[in-house]
Order: structure tokens, then sequence, then C-alpha cells
């Protein structure tokens, strides 16, 4: 796959059908796009609460799941489900499990003033996760893991219908671009995917957790924010 330039959007085209295995198909066009092959989840004209519920319950029918087997709650997502920012973390750790809710602790502490400091609040925005169990100890999901959970993730981001999506580290990039570069080399670029014929812009950032452990990349982070608080500007959002 060909690297991008940094003032290209990538775009990522999926279609809708009966499995629930991804299989990437690339083309070798300047624009990226692959086929998708997913399980099914009848809207039926349903508000987003009744499909937040319907997604839970399929997301816990999961057969065979380590991570589910390991964990003790699903944590789908939190805050205004017609917030115009959705905020993808990596997966939730030992205070989300514990709380039942997303961002918490030190690096929710993080996130917090992160987005108040272009002037968002994150009560007033939607914040979820690529993988929706805590994973055994803490440690990174696999590739075969984000794979799997990708399929709910789309479907999680086509329900709220967001104006601008966040993700927060590489496993939440990988999830919804499928790509495993390094994310130093991906942040702060604006990208896009496609979701039901519907296009969203698309940034990918560090994970608040990481910042924790590394804050001299902090000054890379506020240059991510300055360019979101302009995307907001730009398309003249209102929080």
């Amino acid at each position: 796959m060909s690297k991008k330039s940094s003032n290209q959007s990538m775009s990522y085209k999926e279609e809708l059908i009966n499995s629930i295995e991804p299989d990437f198909i690339f083309s070798k066009k300047p624009i990226n796009r692959f086929k998708i092959n997913e399980t099914k989840i009848e809207k039926n004209n349903l508000n987003k609460t009744d499909q937040i519920n319907d997604l839970k319950k399929l997301i816990n029918s999961i057969q065979n799941c380590n991570l589910k087997d390991n964990s003790k709650s699903l944590i789908l997502g939190d805050g205004n489900l017609d917030g115009p920012i959705m905020i993808i973390g990596e997966a939730p750790g030992l205070e989300e499990e514990k709380t039942n809710k997303t961002f918490q602790g030190e690096s929710g502490a993080l996130l917090e003033k992160m987005l108040l400091a272009i002037n968002v609040k994150k009560k007033n925005i939607y914040s979820s996760y690529a993988i929706n169990f805590r994973p055994p100890e803490d440690r990174k999901p696999t590739s075969q893991e984000i794979k799997r959970y990708s399929i709910f993730l789309k479907e999680h981001i086509s329900i709220i219908d967001p104006k601008i999506v966040i993700l927060f580290g590489s496993t939440a990039m990988e999830s919804v671009t499928s790509s495993n570069e390094r994310i130093s080399n991906e942040r702060g670029k604006w990208k896009e995917i496609i979701l039901r014929n519907k296009t969203y812009p698309l940034m990918v950032t560090f994970n608040p957790s990481y910042l924790i452990r590394f804050p001299e990349n902090k000054k890379l982070s506020w240059e991510d924010l300055k360019k979101i608080k302009q995307k907001i500007l730009d398309l003249k959002i209102k929080i």
C-alpha cells in the first residue's frame, strides 16, 4: 500500500454484507478502497438509543472470544448520542471496567484537559473504544481481535453519525482504517472513511495514556488538537 502525502485524504469505502470476519481488498488507485463482509444490523427506523442497545446485545452475543470471556463488563460508549464529535480510544482499562464508563482515571483527566484546550467538553460529545472489553492484563489487542471488533465499531460510528471522528491510539487507527503504520507517521492528517455511503472526516492522534508515559509528545498532540479546532470552525460545528 503506497504512502500518502500529508495533504492527501484517504477514503475507505465499505459494503455491508452477511459475515462476521472482514475481507479487505485494496486497489492501486490513489484513494484506497476496501470491501468488508459483516453481519447485518437491522435498523428499521429505530432511534439511536434502540440501535445502541441492539448493537450492545450483538456484541454480547460473541462466542469464543478471549476478551469477552476474561472481562467483567462490556464498555460500549457514553456521552451525547447526538454529539457532533465521536472520539474512539483503544480499549477499556481497570478504571473503566470498574465504573463502566469511558476514559477514566489519569488518562481520562488528561483527555478532558486536552478537549477543554479547544473549548470542547467531554459530556457534549460521544466517546467509545475500538475494543469493547478490557484485554487481560491490559495487553494490546491482537490484529485478529481488532479486525473482529472493527465490524461493530464501524456500525457504532454509523449509528452516532458524528461530524468528526477522532481516533486515539494505534488500535483505534487500525480498527477504523485497517492501517498498521506507525502512529507517529499517521497522526495529525485529515483522512476520510465512508460508511453506508456517508463520508466522515477523521484524524488520528496519540492516546492520552501514551502521552502520560511519553509527555514529550504532548507538543505534537497539541498540534493535532489545533487542527481539530480549525476543522470545528470550518464546519461551523456548535458544541
